[in-house]
Formats: structure tokens, C-alpha cells, sequence
């Protein structure tokens, strides 16, 4: 198969995460099919590369005029309105489910699916935004871009890498159309394209700080994982995004460590 007829199969995945995984405004005759859903997961860390760059572009312009937690803070957020909080919803539903769910799978999944935000998961979201804004204010001016860049990849890629190994719990909800056995495929493409933005940025950022950046993600995807697929049987959507968000973080704060 020649490039042109590569880049055509796989144009509708793309397509479909990024409508998945933002809320930019993409025309509505994309071509959908269930093989083209579940391909999607391979995409993740592509689309999250891309909002990694806008987001470090916000960072770039906001930085030559203003204090670096004001641009930090601003590039955040921009990251918000990209994604339409997608993430930080998941997040902040995973924790109130765990939190309020006292160990009881139904109770938490009920929980989670409240749209309502409660104690647990205020205050979870509060600290997780506080603790990417942060991390990002303190590092060295030069690095934040790259840090933005990668993080926005490798933790897309932590999501992919999480619906492996674990069940879908739920008969309906936004990952139930991607949930199921994953093809190969779809995973390598995902870590691969994780591991080319994370090696393109490691030179930027410094070889201590990428170790502790990967280690930040690893530890992050593993802890969380062993804390809601004990508890909930599986994975929901609410799952991968607290993934995504929880990774971000590990990385951020594993390249503080290490710088």
C-alpha cells in the first residue's frame, strides 16, 4: 500500500479523535465506520501533540508580555477551551466516584455518572490544575514549550496503553465505541508516536529531566490504575481521562525532579 493509500485509510481515525479528543470545529461529514472508532486510540497522542503546540505557542506570546505563572495560567487554559475541559470532567467524576463511593463498585459508577461535581472532585480538579500551572511556572522559562509539546503527547499515549488489559465496565458511555480488544497496530502507533515527540523535546529539556519525566508518567499510569480497576472492575471513559490528566502531571513534576 503506497503512502497516499495509507494516509486515506487512516484519515477518518484522525479525524475521529480529534473530534473525539477536542472541541474544534471539524466539518461533520467525516467519514465514520466502527473499524475507522476503533482505530482512533493510535491517533491519541498525534491530536495531543497538536494541542501541546498550540498550547505552547499561547505560552510563547503570552511570555513575551507577562509574567511566566500569568502565561503558564493562560496556556492552560487555552488547553481547556481546545479540549472543552473533556479530561478535567473525566477526572474530577473519577474522583468523586472513589471518593464517594466508600468501595462500592454500583455506588461509585452511579457517582461517576452524575453530572453534578461534588467535594472529592472539586477539590481533585482544583489541585490538578494548580499543580500543572505551578509546574509549569517554575521550570525554566525555555523548557516550557517542550514540556507543554511532549506532556500533551506521552499522556494521550498513557490513555491508549490504559484501555489494554482492562474491560470496558459499562453497556453505553463515551469509550464504549473504542473499547474492546485493541488491534497491535493501533497500540504501537500510539507509544510510538508518545515516544518520537517525548525523544524529539528530551534534548531540550535535559537528559536527567526526560528520565524523571518518563518515570513521573510511568509511576502516575500505574498507581492510578491499580487504584480504580481494583475498585470499579475495568475502565470507563471518565478512566482515561483521569489517565490523561493524572500523566500530564507525573511528567510535569517528573521533570522538575529531575531538572
Amino acid at each position: 500500500m503506497d503512502l497516499n493509500r495509507r494516509f486515506a485509510a487512516e484519515a477518518p481515525s484522525f479525524l475521529l479523535a480529534l473530534q473525539f479528543l477536542t472541541r474544534l470545529p471539524w466539518p461533520s461529514e467525516i467519514a465514520y465506520s466502527d473499524a475507522a472508532m476503533k482505530r482512533s486510540p493510535g491517533w491519541y497522542p498525534a491530536v495531543g501533540l497538536g494541542i501541546g503546540t498550540l498550547s505552547a505557542v499561547v505560552f510563547g506570546v503570552c511570555a513575551l508580555v507577562l509574567p511566566q505563572a500569568v502565561a503558564a495560567l493562560i496556556a492552560v487554559s487555552g488547553a481547556l477551551l481546545i479540549t472543552g475541559a473533556l479530561h478535567e470532567d473525566g477526572f474530577a467524576d473519577l474522583c468523586d466516584g472513589l471518593g464517594g463511593g466508600r468501595g462500592n463498585r454500583e455506588r461509585a459508577l452511579e457517582i461517576m455518572r452524575d453530572s453534578r461535581i461534588g467535594a472529592f472532585g472539586a477539590i481533585g480538579l482544583g489541585m490538578a490544575l494548580a499543580l500543572r500551572v505551578t509546574a509549569l511556572a517554575v521550570m525554566p522559562i525555555w523548557a516550557v514549550p517542550f514540556a507543554l509539546i511532549a506532556g500533551g503527547a506521552v499522556s494521550r499515549a498513557s490513555m491508549t496503553r490504559a484501555m489494554v488489559g482492562a474491560d470496558y465496565v459499562r453497556a453505553q458511555g463515551a469509550g464504549s465505541a473504542v473499547a474492546g480488544d485493541m488491534a497491535d497496530a493501533v497500540l504501537q502507533r500510539a507509544l510510538i508516536t508518545g515516544a518520537i515527540a517525548a525523544l524529539v523535546c528530551w534534548p531540550f529539556l535535559g537528559f536527567w529531566a526526560g528520565i524523571g519525566g518518563a518515570l513521573g508518567l510511568t509511576a502516575a499510569h500505574v498507581v492510578l490504575r491499580r487504584v480504580y480497576e481494583p475498585r470499579l472492575g475495568g475502565y470507563t471513559g471518565d478512566c482515561l481521562g483521569a489517565v490523561q490528566i493524572t500523566g500530564e502531571i507525573g511528567f510535569l513534576v517528573g521533570l522538575l525532579a529531575g531538572m
